[in-house]
């Protein structure tokens, strides 16, 4: 039996994820989807069970009725060769998705971590009402457009209030990548709210207080579900509003996760059906974890593992080993 794993061919992640793999003897394979159709076929034909067939990859067969498991990691999008119009590329990449995506979905008891399908579902908003629903304290939030809207929710909500990116974490911007990090709204920047009209905007009560920032990365489902809960300690101020925007200032410990939080985000994880997570949490002085998001099989997660030790990478790959949650 053997692995799929799907992701861009520059993943240190999924690198970390294959090296386990191959020291537990399993047969693995590192396919990116946009290699598809140029240096990735498909051939599969409908049988009794289900779908028979293979992905050839180079000199590389990979057997459709051997795969256990799927990580699903970074893939790139389907890319196609020069020449074909706007309409011909929809239909291709539509075609494309439905007839490769279609064969490797249809494929019984396959485990998927996780499963495209239910990535696409946890736009912020479904997860931030999820986590609530589970139990999970969140943040008082607000998604608008209108600027009158956020001066209300200003003053109905005490202390700072910070907007946040409700999908992607960065842009490109004159040519180079920036990074989207969550930032405190100044009183200048809430007396002139020009520009809010223009798209839907996330703001969020900042969490007052904190003493730390939670990142804890779920592995499994059920009881064999293992939590690898890291305290985050924020050096610098930069950090203290988001972790992300000031790394060398960071330092880490392995945390203690109440026994009412595990349970929400056991609930949050049955909800959508995912096998892996990555959680944020912030935590204040009164030990109150607040849910700010959930990152799926594409979230970071060798940051905390290389500063603790805990055994993340051997856990996921164990788990497409066996080809169970």
């Amino acid at each position: 039996m053997s692995v799929l794993v799907l992701s861009e061919e520059c993943d240190p992640t999924a690198d970390a994820v294959i090296d386990s793999l191959q020291r537990l003897d399993t047969e693995v394979y590192r396919v990116d989807l946009g290699w598809f159709p140029t240096r990735l076929d498909l051939d599969a034909v409908l049988g009794v069970a289900g779908w028979n067939g293979a992905l050839h990859a180079g000199n590389r067969v990979i057997k459709l009725e051997r795969l256990t498991s799927v990580f699903y990691r970074r893939p790139t999008a389907f890319r196609f060769e020069p020449g074909l119009t706007g309409p011909e590329l929809r239909h291709a990449a539509m075609e494309a998705k439905l007839g490769l995506g279609g064969c490797l979905w249809a494929i019984p008891g396959l485990l998927w971590v996780n499963h495209p399908g239910r990535q696409a579902d946890m736009h912020k908003p479904v997860q931030l009402a999820a986590a609530k629903a589970a139990g999970l304290l969140v943040p008082r939030t607000l998604i608008t457009n209108r600027p009158e809207a956020v001066e209300r929710f200003v003053r109905e909500s005490p202390g700072r209030v910070v907007i946040k990116p409700l999908g992607f974490a960065s842009i490109h911007e004159d040519g180079a990548r920036a990074a989207l990090y969550t930032h405190v709204l100044t009183d200048d920047e809430l007396t002139d709210l020009r520009g809010v009209e223009t798209t839907a905007h996330m703001f969020q009560r900042y969490v007052q207080d904190k003493a730390y920032e939670l990142r804890l990365t779920v592995v499994g489902q059920g009881r064999d579900a293992q939590f690898f809960p890291v305290a985050i300690h924020a050096g610098s101020p930069a950090s203290t509003v988001d972790f992300r925007a000031d790394y060398p200032s960071l330092a880490y410990t392995i945390a203690e996760l109440p026994r009412d939080v595990e349970l929400g985000v056991r609930a949050f994880m049955n909800k959508f059906g995912i096998a892996l997570g990555h959680f944020d949490f912030s935590v204040d002085t009164d030990g109150r974890h607040w849910f700010l998001e959930c990152n799926g099989a594409a979230g970071q997660y060798q940051f905390t593992e290389k500063a603790t030790g805990l055994p993340i990478t051997d856990a996921i790959a164990d788990m497409l080993q066996k080809g169970t949650p």
